[in-house]
């Protein structure tokens, strides 16, 4: 039994304060800037501030190494300068209906995604010519369910997550799929809780982490496809609300944001003990689409961003 001076209201009532601040003084510390995706696109520095704006209703990019910021839009894609100038753009094939995601390749060449009757990637020379055209196996018509966050792996094959066929698959430059990580799992709730992939992020040691919008939770799956983390609406005191775009950070924290959080807290970033100590309830992170890190207290995320 704790000594009688433990049972004090006031005592008591003062470390509930002292944990209190304790953890916001954690939360405190740590600073990012970053870019975000969505509604509003912009650069938003450690300070709060946005430090560069563009045109809102974008749905994937990149800050690229030589500072420019790589876009995807519905209808185009766009790398820009700071100064808002238009260095490579790229629109979209008339016999498809949307771009879902884009990204800077290894070669230096564009990844492109297009949705609908021919749902397929496209990679893209610096001249915008099309030189690789995979067909993707979405299993649905439904053009805005098929694909979203496509990336290029490292061994030179594509991630893909399909929301509506509850699959994450690796497909090889010639469109052969390789292979599938299903997030319909029964511990994970099966098909009735709509995990539905949005974000597939593969890691250095060959795992996946994936985020399932509508199902309100991230996980990580090994090689095999079974499951070694996920944190959940439990875990976070319910802040997920369509979590779309996620990033693992080199310290082997995980960032989430809810494209759902059109108010409040729109991003949340969780250690591996799913403990959280970083939000952002800034107002241009609201509705969130996806997002880059780029920076922790002054200094830059490394390599590519795993996101």
């Amino acid at each position: 039994m704790y000594p009688a001076r433990f049972h004090s209201p006031v005592v008591a009532l003062c470390l509930v304060f002292s944990f209190q601040f304790a953890v916001a003084e954690e939360k405190e510390s740590i600073r990012h800037s970053y870019l975000v995706m969505g509604a509003k696109t912009a650069i938003i520095g450690e300070d709060g501030a946005a430090s560069w704006e563009y045109a809102g209703g974008s749905r994937d990019g990149f800050v690229l190494p030589n500072g420019n910021i790589l876009l995807a839009f519905s209808d185009r894609v766009e790398e820009v300068t700071r100064e808002k100038q238009i260095v490579f753009s790229y629109a979209r094939d008339k016999a498809n209906r949307e771009i879902g995601a884009t990204q800077r390749l290894y070669n230096g060449n564009t990844l492109v995604t297009e949705l609908g009757a021919r749902p397929r990637l496209l990679e893209l020379n610096s001249k915008g010519e099309v030189v690789t055209d995979v067909p993707l196996q979405p299993e649905t018509d439904n053009a805005h369910m098929q694909t979203r966050m496509a990336r290029q792996l490292r061994n030179g094959n594509f991630l893909v997550p399909h929301l509506l066929a509850f699959a994450i698959k690796e497909y090889s430059p010639d469109g052969k799929v390789v292979r599938v990580l299903k997030t319909d799992l029964s511990e994970l709730g099966g098909r009735a809780a709509e995990n539905w992939p949005f974000t597939a992020i593969r890691l250095d040691n060959g795992n996946t982490v994936a985020s399932l919008t509508h199902g309100n939770k991230v996980v990580e799956l090994d090689q095999h496809g079974a499951i070694v983390w996920k944190v959940t609406n439990a875990d976070v005191h319910g802040l997920f609300k369509d979590p779309c775009g996620s990033q693992r950070l080199a310290n082997g924290n995980t960032v989430i944001g809810s494209h759902g959080a059109n108010s409040g807290i729109s991003m949340v970033e969780v250690t591996i003990d799913k403990k959280i100590v970083w939000t952002s309830d800034n107002a241009l992170a609201a509705g969130v689409h996806h997002f880059q890190i780029l920076t922790t207290n002054g200094k830059a995320e490394p390599g590519m961003p795993q996101k």
